[in-house]
């Protein structure tokens, strides 16, 4: 097996479990709801998820552990999937939010800083900022 093979097979797991959080979330409050089912299903063709790795996952969504992520941009872009999925109903419970919470910190942010960062991301989703928040958010004048 080539370099380019075991980059493309970890490449891959990595991206199963990706979708393994991303359904638990989608789950955590009961089943998918329309908007939520159609995310996933997004979600499986941007990750290449097989027909029957989809199977598996939606049978047991809790059998893939979260892969850590050593980019910072990478532990961001799993995250801003997973807001995606838990704001297809257009809320976040306490329960999604305790989740979130545990795979921001399973993806390789500490506790303090995936607070922070769920806590500025929920206002973003929910709509809870003014102009002022949001460019200090993006460090703009």
């Amino acid at each position: 097996m080539s370099i380019v093979d075991l980059y493309e097979s970890s490449k891959h797991r990595n991206n199963v479990a990706h979708f393994s959080a991303i359904v638990n979330i989608a789950m955590v409050d009961g089943d998918l709801n329309k908007n939520e089912e159609a995310l996933v299903s997004r979600f499986a063709r941007k990750l290449d998820i097989t027909e029957a790795e989809y199977e598996e996952i939606m049978k047991n969504s809790k059998k893939y552990p979260v892969v850590p992520q050593l980019r910072s941009d990478d532990r961001l872009e799993r995250l801003l999937d997973l807001f995606k999925i838990i704001y297809a109903d257009h809320r976040i419970d306490d329960s999604e939010r305790k989740l979130i919470l545990k795979y921001a910190i399973q993806l390789g942010f500490s506790h303090d800083t995936a607070e922070e960062i769920i806590t500025k991301t929920v206002k973003v989703f929910s709509g809870k900022i003014d102009i002022d928040q949001y460019k200090s958010m993006l460090k703009i004048l």
